[in-house]
């Protein structure tokens, strides 16, 4: 067996033998890595009658009856007469081997003798901020949900607080608040709160669902989250109890039809298994309960009917609850509102795998390769949605998950957005290190996008850091799509920090990630504190420094600083120049994460790490309205409205 049989199964099949790392050196993939991805692809690569079999089995792929294009280009040309059904209504016929252009944007059908396709035609830009708001530039804010604090004690931030944030942020001149993922995870298992592995993308978590009744025990700087959870299922259940049913409550299970069922289903076997031991996802139940559709699951569900009752009644107070927050934050004048936060993939042991497995990458894990942050790269522990999957169902999936995300918000920020064009994919078993890219339908995705961005009326943000391949951030901004110029990584090749009017227009300016320490405790050197408890290589003290000073020199050239820079253990007015620097730039969207404009030292999360961190844990101190009341957090705001104001 050749490996160059091997290698252009692989290439045939989508995966990249061959790829550039972050310090720019080629890297090859070994055959056993590449045998295990196509096994994992259900296409044997053992030996070469495998292969054969394989590559026949991807020749013989049949003709797409799902295909995408732009405004005004040619899409494709098909043999014999066919008849075009717009999605306005009109209807066209269309001459035999004709090129057919579509100066429509929408999901229309092509009637063909022997079969209808759907052509899905996109605008060519999704909208930007001088669409959505008018004016060229705008501010908002990041913030972790959970971290809220509102006018209610709880033991953790829901979509009350969230209302009540947007309403303080909105009052001060903000356009927008993105926010954590806020997906469905395992309620029956609070310990899993990483909002990053979701069991479902396409449901809420109704942890964040304002009961209503009963009180709870205000956590304090850290969230016992299976503490604060019980409290708060408690209370859901109470309220649940009292409930007798009204229309708005049968219309919303009625639009959620079978998959919505599925995952109160769903909800109520893991509840169910969790309470007898079985802690895992539903790979661990008994065989008979893990087909959806099989007898056992449906009599279960028909014992258990109120119990399912319960958790469609959670997905519909989460969605009040959600829908209730972006008004808010229109009502207090925000142009945007709500961005959500699309994560990039999915818990193997969820919801959606048990109910609709064919849609997702089965014995891969999604991860990132080696490069400047992690030596080793990484490994997520999550899958993702196959690329063959998608191209056969009309890129349902796909199109389902987008449309949940951006029905309770005015945004919408692509975790990994990097995916969008190639997966960095971990057989099982193997280390992060021995991956591979599997290539992803992005020119398909990328329409699909800006045409839901463009129906919904919805900016769209996408996290492109990372291992950037060539030219995608190019293609992000041609279709009007935001990427994230993140203030410590926007370097000079001398490390030095870029002039912030040299950043990119098309992009949303940042003073850091959920996934960074903030400035303030960037200043002190908190990061290099933590990594040296991990027993990580740390840069040396000189090292931070000079980054200090190298930030310095460009607060003072285009902040307006004319002080000396501050010491280490006085980060404030670095914390100052920052968000100045970040309000200043080029960039038309600023996003300020709430730690900085707090002053906060500590990060959300650290990637990499489980225990050793307490990730998705940390409160805000207050409640916006007195946060927003101290002198340094008000100055820093007028910095904001004064670059740009509303």
């Amino acid at each position: 067996m050749s490996d160059a049989a091997l290698i252009d199964l692989a290439t045939a099949a989508g995966l990249l033998p061959e790829w550039e790392g972050a310090d720019g050196v080629r890297q090859t993939v070994a055959p056993d890595t590449l045998r295990a991805a196509l096994v994992a692809l259900d296409l044997p690569a053992a030996t070469a009658g495998d292969i054969v079999e394989s590559r026949q089995r991807l020749d013989l792929a049949g003709e797409r009856n799902f295909v995408t294009g732009d405004v005004g280009a040619p899409i494709g040309r098909w043999p014999g007469k066919a008849r075009l059904l717009l999605e306005s209504g009109e209807a066209r016929d269309v001459a035999a081997d004709a090129v057919l252009v579509v100066d429509e944007p929408g999901y229309h059908r092509l009637e063909l003798a022997d079969r209808i396709v759907t052509i899905a035609v996109a605008p060519r830009r999704a909208p930007g901020i001088a669409t959505l708001t008018g004016r060229a530039r705008a501010w908002g804010l990041t913030t972790q949900l959970y971290a809220l604090r509102g006018e209610a004690l709880a033991g953790f931030g829901d979509f009350a607080a969230l209302a009540d944030g947007v309403r303080v942020a909105g009052a001060n001149g903000a356009d927008a608040l993105a926010i954590s993922p806020v997906h469905a995870l395992f309620l029956a298992d609070p310990a899993r709160f990483s909002p990053y592995s979701p069991s479902s993308r396409d449901f809420l978590n109704p942890l964040f669902a304002a009961p209503g009744v009963g009180q709870e025990t205000d956590s304090e700087a850290l969230i016992d989250w299976p503490s604060a959870s019980t409290a708060r299922v408690a209370r859901l259940r109470t309220a649940y109890d009292g409930f007798a049913g009204d229309a708005s409550f049968d219309d919303f299970v009625a639009k959620g039809g079978a998959p919505l069922r599925g995952h109160a289903v769903f909800e109520t076997l893991h509840g169910h298994f969790h309470a007898q031991g079985i802690v895992g996802g539903w790979q661990d139940w008994p065989a008979a309960f893990r087909d959806p559709n099989g007898a056992a699951a449906t009599a279960f569900a028909a014992d258990h009917d109120d119990e399912v009752r319960f958790h469609l009644y959670l997905q519909w107070r989460a969605a009040c609850g959600l829908d209730a927050a972006q008004a808010a934050a229109t009502g207090a004048g925000m142009a945007i509102g709500l961005i959500a936060d699309l994560a990039i993939g999915i818990d193997p042991g969820g919801s959606h795998a048990w109910s609709r497995r064919g849609e997702l990458l089965h014995g891969l894990t999604l991860g990132a390769p080696p490069d400047g942050y992690s030596a080793t790269g990484q490994g997520w522990g999550i899958t993702g949605l196959s690329p063959t999957a998608l191209a056969a169902s009309g890129y349902e999936p796909f199109l389902r998950t987008l449309r949940a995300a951006l029905s309770h918000a005015g945004g919408l920020r692509v975790d990994h957005a990097l995916g969008l064009g190639r997966l960095w994919v971990i057989p099982e078993g193997a280390s992060s290190l021995h991956g591979v890219y599997l290539r992803q339908p992005i020119d398909d995705l990328l329409r699909l996008l800006v045409l839901e961005a463009r129906r919904a009326g919805a900016l769209v943000i996408g996290e492109d850091l990372g291992v950037v391949p060539p030219g995608f951030r190019e293609r992000l901004a041609d279709r009007h799509l935001l990427g994230m110029r993140v203030l410590p990584f926007e370097r000079t090749k001398t490390g030095g920090f870029t002039d912030p009017s040299r950043w990119t227009p098309t992009a949303a300016a940042m003073t850091s990630t959920h996934d960074m320490t903030p400035i303030a405790g960037w200043w002190r050197g908190i990061d290099i504190g933590w990594r040296e408890n991990l027993g990580e290589t740390v840069e040396p003290p000189e090292q931070r420094q000079a980054d200090r000073e190298r930030f310095w020199d460009r607060a003072i050239e285009t902040g307006g600083v004319t002080s000396a820079a501050p010491l280490a253990d006085n980060p404030a007015r670095a914390v100052d120049a920052a968000i100045a620097l970040v309000a200043r730039s080029d960039c038309e969207l600023a996003l300020v994460a709430i730690e900085d404009l707090l002053g906060l030292e500590q990060a959300p999360n650290l990637p990499g790490t489980i225990d050793e961190h307490p990730n998705w844990r940390r409160r805000l101190p207050a409640p916006p309205e007195t946060l927003f009341a101290d002198a340094a957090v008000a100055a820093r705001i007028v910095t904001l409205t004064k670059e740009r104001p509303a």
